[in-house]
């Protein structure tokens, strides 16, 4: 069984509390997107916490440096989790796990960028994560050849744990979930869905098959 996260990359907080409204009763993390960060701040976080105080919140921050004041600005707004870049150096990803420590939360480091996402997936968790995210990003997807395929047999080496981000839909989330993720995260198969809902409620189905 994994856990489903939302990613939201919407720019407005109002429609992303409107679209988490709908989908709630199917994901278990609610991902504020870096480009909802950069709209809104650290104030949509607060937002979208204090209307899902029973849902775990990860504000998408991408830390590149100062992570431990960047850890401690989301999760006092509220977040759960923060996400860290994994090409960014040891320090950074241990100054915001220290920072997670202090306040009973977590750091998930993002791999997005990184050549060799097993091996920092496994470094990143020796350094403190909660899990990181094998994350190939909107334009690693556009690019001509890419397939989730390369996540998911990342996924099924690391040996730790891990998120996979990037292609998650009905077509392969049960090969994301038989890889032995801890969490499948979907953005535009249930943003972009006619019916958000519904599509959060049959990926829910196949991540707890």
């Amino acid at each position: 069984m994994a856990k489903l996260q939302v990613a939201i990359d919407l720019l407005n907080i109002d429609d992303a509390i409107a679209l988490a409204t709908k989908v709630a009763p199917y994901i278990d993390i609610i991902e504020l997107g870096t480009p909802l960060i950069k709209s809104e701040g650290l104030a949509g976080i607060r937002k979208m916490k204090d209307a899902f105080p029973d849902k775990l919140v990860l504000a998408d921050f991408k830390t590149a440096d100062a992570g431990e004041l960047e850890a401690n600005m989301a999760f006092g707004a509220g977040a759960d989790y923060i996400t860290v870049l994994g090409a960014t150096g040891d320090a950074t990803i241990a100054g915001a796990v220290k920072a997670a420590k202090a306040h009973g939360k977590g750091v998930v480091v993002d791999t997005i960028g990184v050549k060799d996402r097993v091996k920092r997936a496994q470094e990143a968790i020796a350094l403190g994560a909660e899990f990181v995210e094998l994350h190939a990003g909107l334009d690693e997807q556009a690019e001509d050849g890419y397939s989730i395929q390369v996540l998911i047999d990342e996924a099924a080496r690391a040996g730790v744990a891990v998120s996979i981000a990037g292609g998650v839909n009905l077509k392969s989330i049960a090969a994301v979930k038989n890889a032995g993720v801890i969490v499948a995260v979907a953005g535009a198969a249930i943003y972009g869905a006619e019916d958000p809902a519904k599509a959060a409620k049959e990926l829910q189905a196949l991540a707890m098959a």
